[in-house]
């Protein structure tokens, strides 16, 4: 069995990196994790356009957006603060990960890949 949830497009070249999942889809999600902390966490979008994550972007491990590509905002800013993203992530099979499950990001080659993390 693969371990293998997503691929995508990646923004930069990046080694792998592994972090706690987190579904963001709004402003009040960000705030919550605020008062806990994103240091870690691989923050899944929907979408592209988001700018919600700005006051946490430098404490995540990576991005995984499902929709745009590395010119739409979410990867400009990745980019930016050098944290790797998957730019329209799609889902291969069974259901995207729960909060808190450890998952990695591999952003060494295209398509960049989301796996569970052994």
């Amino acid at each position: 069995m693969s371990d293998e949830i997503a691929t995508g497009t990646r923004v930069f070249a990046a080694e792998p990196v592994h972090g706690r999942w987190r579904r963001l889809d709004a402003p009040d999600d960000v705030l919550a994790l605020m008062d806990d902390s994103a240091v870690g966490v691989i923050a899944c979008v929907a979408d592209a356009g988001a700018t919600f994550l700005a006051p946490i972007f430098d404490d995540l491990a990576a991005v995984v957006c499902l929709s745009g590509t590395p010119l739409s905002h979410i990867g400009i800013v990745s980019r930016e603060y050098q944290v790797p993203c998957v730019m329209g992530a799609v889902l291969h099979a069974g259901e995207w990960p729960s909060d808190g499950d450890e998952i990695t990001v591999d952003c060494s080659e295209e398509p960049a890949r989301v796996q569970r993390t052994r």
